[in-house]
């Protein structure tokens, strides 16, 4: 049976290991959230972990095991669906026995559910139908979806001995497949960008084909920065027979972890495209779709499956949450970091929760430590960050190899965080710079120097929290909190924050905080004024790429000095924002 879902909010992929358990923590009470399968390390940790925990028999699965990546994802996610459906069960239970945990749960439902309105009269009832309120859980109740997230470029190429393997035993291909075989019923989200030999891959399960009731066993959701991309993606896609079920936007520069920024369009008018032109998303790739399983011989769903927008980065608010919904018409809001301060929702180890509450606005900042070679969103202080310029030797040992993508030195690919990628830079900047030249040299070399291990950064918290022990050179923990943190100042429990979404509450701090779509433009003017800085006036194509940028932010500007004339939202805040939007459009034009 498929029911709706009972929230309308979801919690995001964080690194690789902040939500790498949170389905078990929280699925039971029907919150959708995205595990990280990216490291099959951690994953493998975590199984041993759980199995001890709910006295699972388990078996490990070693790396001399052909598809070990492979198979130890699969088992993972194997085992988080059974813990899930476990304590789901047990709940329903304790919800018809137990008064307290009723009136609990309720308290964290949305005010506009139905469900919610049912339940209170079940509770109102004081007892006289208990055997209904059974009956209505069974019938209307169901666990979040236990999602799973993959960055398509994370897809390094592996080898026996010096043979490279066949592609399908690439990372990223090896975690799909681990997906594809569990038993899960759920969404896989692809991030990071358009991968075709990936995307050509899911071809290869049934899974994701829709069966002869219609119903897709597994899901498909593209994260994606604007519509003309997932316009792209979905029908590249649909041309092999695939649904894109979800479209995931997430802002550009206002989110956790990498920042892939736009070229300058703001996330008020990439949601106006999508309300504006959602049926050609969902027209084009069904009638491609029809034509791919037809030559396929597989089953032809009677009309389109269900397509979701949903959207996420920078929310902070239960009137802009509220606002997503209605205005945008969007399925679910994503909130992501501010998570991050929920003991009972994610993997974080007390010293970096602390931090992370501490922190101010000007401490959270976009930083050049990923060695993808993509801004990464992080905030000071980080033990790794302490740990780094405490080092007088540089780089990582790379014990996990994830992102050793970089092949300017072998065709095996180095990551450009280890001791062997940068001892090799610093010889070559030695020889080829003028050290008297100190100020030009210093900066070459903490570009080289600056990159952080995440592949075991991103895993320590998890690590620290569980009380699992950490092997190999210490590292500390990086955390990639989005900027929209520095206006949550403590740890919260999972009821505050809820009901902080659901407007029953708010944990905010006392500092200003700004409306989440200007938050983002200040973010863009300040990366496009950073990068102008630097500008060549001789570099015409440079020159005009910016201009792109600049003007796509005005364009942005424009559509919000409209949209915030004419909304019942916002009132209180109408004067503070038309001034920043002026703000900031007298500073692009300086």
């Amino acid at each position: 049976m498929n029911i709706k879902p009972i929230h309308n909010f979801h919690i995001p992929v964080m690194g690789l290991a902040y939500t790498i358990d949170t389905p078990i923590r929280l699925a039971h009470l029907g919150i959708s959230s995205v595990i990280s399968i990216i490291d099959d390390e951690i994953i493998e940790k975590m199984r041993s972990f759980y199995s001890e925990k709910f006295n699972i028999k388990y078996k490990a699965i070693s790396t001399k095991t052909y598809d070990y990546r492979c198979e130890r994802i699969t088992a993972y996610l194997n085992m988080v669906d059974d813990i899930v459906n476990n304590k789901f069960q047990a709940f329903k239970k304790d919800l018809i026995s137990n008064i307290v945990t009723l009136k609990n749960f309720v308290a964290i439902l949305p005010n506009t559910s139905l469900i919610k309105a049912q339940l209170q009269q079940f509770i109102s009832s004081k007892g006289d139908q208990m055997a209904d309120l059974k009956n209505y859980v069974n019938d209307h109740l169901s666990p979040g979806s236990i999602d799973v997230n993959i960055m398509t470029k994370v897809d390094k190429e592996n080898f026996l001995k010096n043979e490279q393997l066949p592609n399908i035993y690439n990372d990223a291909h090896s975690s799909l497949r681990g997906f594809a075989k569990s038993k899960l019923s759920s969404s896989m989200v692809l991030s990071a960008g358009f991968n075709p030999k990936l995307y050509s891959y899911i071809e290869q399960f049934e899974d994701f084909y829709p069966d002869n009731n219609d119903y897709l066993k597994k899901q498909i959701i593209i994260k994606v920065s604007d519509f003309r991309s997932a316009m792209i993606q979905g029908n590249f896609l649909a041309k092999k027979g695939l649904w894109v079920s979800e479209y995931r936007i997430e802002s550009g520069l206002n989110c956790g972890g990498h920042a892939f920024a736009s070229d300058g369009f703001l996330l008020g008018p990439i949601l106006e495209e999508f309300k504006q032109r959602k049926h050609e998303l969902i027209e084009s790739a069904f009638t491609l779709m029809v034509s791919s399983l037809q030559n396929k011989n597989k089953h032809i769903p009677s009309k389109p499956p269900l397509m979701k927008i949903t959207v996420q980065g920078g929310v902070g608010t239960a009137e802009e949450h509220l606002f997503l919904l209605e205005n945008y018409n969007i399925d679910s809001v994503g909130w992501g970091s501010p998570f991050l301060l929920v003991p009972e929702a994610t993997s974080v180890d007390f010293e970096t929760r602390k931090l992370l509450a501490m922190s101010k606005e000007n401490d959270f900042y976009l930083s050049n430590i990923s060695p993808l070679g993509v801004p990464f969103n992080t905030v000071r202080g980080s033990s790794n960050e302490i740990l780094r310029k405490s080092k007088k030797n540089y780089g990582s040992s790379c014990p996990k190899k994830l992102l050793a993508l970089n092949k300017e030195y072998s065709p095996k690919g180095i990551c450009t965080a280890s001791k062997k990628f940068q001892n090799l830079k610093l010889d070559e900047l030695l020889k080829t710079k003028d050290i008297k030249n100190s100020q030009e040299f210093s900066k070459e070399k903490e570009e080289i120097i600056e990159k952080s291990c995440l592949c075991v950064g991103l895993a320590n918290a998890a690590y620290l929290e569980h009380g699992i022990e950490i092997k190999g050179e210490k590292q500390g923990v990086v955390i990639c909190p989005g900027p929209n943190l520095a206006y949550f100042d403590s740890e919260v429990t999972l009821s505050q924050m809820i009901q902080h979404i659901y407007g029953n509450g708010n944990i905010l701090s006392s500092s200003y905080r700004p409306n989440m779509f200007v938050n983002e433009l200040k973010m863009y003017v300040d990366y496009f004024k950073k990068h102008i800085s630097k500008l060549s006036e001789t570099n015409l194509t440079e020159q005009k790429k910016w201009n792109y940028f600049k003007q796509n932010i005005l364009n942005g500007i424009a559509y919000y000095d409209e949209m915030f004339k004419n909304l019942s939202f916002f009132r209180p805040q109408a004067e503070t924002i038309a001034a920043e939007l002026q703000k900031y459009k007298l500073l692009l034009l300086e």
